[in-house]
Parts: C-alpha cells; sequence; structure tokens
C-alpha cells in the first residue's frame, strides 16, 4: 500500500497518526475524500470513502469482512512503520465494534456507517463534518 493510501486507510479507520503524511500527500487524501469540494469532510463523504476502502479489503468479494480478512487488514497497519503496537490495538478495538450484530464478521453498511473515535472528536462543533482546523488539530494530536 502506498503511502498516500496507507494515509487515507489510517484516516478511515481512526488510527493514530493517520495525518502523518507529508503536506502534498496529506492534501491529496483530503481531496480525495471531499468529493463536493467544499474544503470540510462531512461523515458522509468519510461513510463513502469507507464503503470504497471496504471494497478493497473484501478479499473474496462476498459483502463481508471476515476475521482473516481484518486479520490481513490489522497486517498491512502494522507493516507500515509510522503505526505502532497503540495504533493497532485501536484498530483492532475498532473492528470489534463495527460488528453491531455479533456475528463475528463485518458487512459493508457496518464498516461504512462507523465513524471512528478519534474522528467524532475531532468535530469539536458536533456538526458532523470536519473542517480544515480540526483536521489540523487531529493530525498535532
Amino acid at each position: 500500500m502506498n503511502k498516500i493510501a496507507m494515509a487515507f486507510a489510517g484516516l478511515l479507520l481512526g488510527a493514530n497518526g493517520a495525518l502523518a503524511a507529508d503536506g502534498a500527500a496529506a492534501r491529496q487524501l483530503f481531496q480525495r475524500i471531499d468529493t463536493n469540494g467544499d474544503r470540510i469532510l462531512e461523515f458522509g463523504e468519510i461513510q463513502a470513502a469507507r464503503a470504497q476502502m471496504f471494497d478493497r479489503m473484501d478479499a473474496n468479494h462476498n459483502g463481508l469482512l471476515d476475521p482473516g480478512e481484518v486479520r490481513d487488514a490489522v497486517q498491512q497497519v502494522k507493516s507500515r512503520r509510522d503505526f505502532g503496537s497503540a495504533q493497532v490495538a485501536d484498530f483492532k478495538a475498532q473492528a470489534g465494534r463495527m460488528d453491531r450484530n455479533g456475528d463475528g464478521k463485518i458487512s459493508r453498511d457496518e464498516f461504512a456507517s462507523f465513524i471512528p473515535d478519534r474522528l467524532l472528536q475531532a468535530d469539536k462543533n458536533g456538526d458532523r463534518a470536519l473542517s480544515i482546523s480540526e483536521l489540523r488539530a487531529l493530525r498535532h494530536r
């Protein structure tokens, strides 16, 4: 996974350090998610990006992430040197919370509709969107 894709994955998964990419990569990431070009990442845009990410993670294309596919995603995050054990543990914990029906698998809807805690906390004004200033604050945490 290239640097931009990994930053994208980190942001969408809520992993700490996800926006540690250089300025140009962070701008590309932002523009990729900000589909309406208003310079604000609405939670709906984040959810759409998460749906696309799910499609890439769903190796057998059955509409579910099974434990093996989640494990593979964790391995990809782990292999990124900017992601430490705390970020991996955070990703694993959030993956467990995504499974709302408790069947041991994560559906596309469960994955896409989930907004990671880190992003919820960054939304200081509660408008279900992340402004540039909220994202900058997130980057420096």
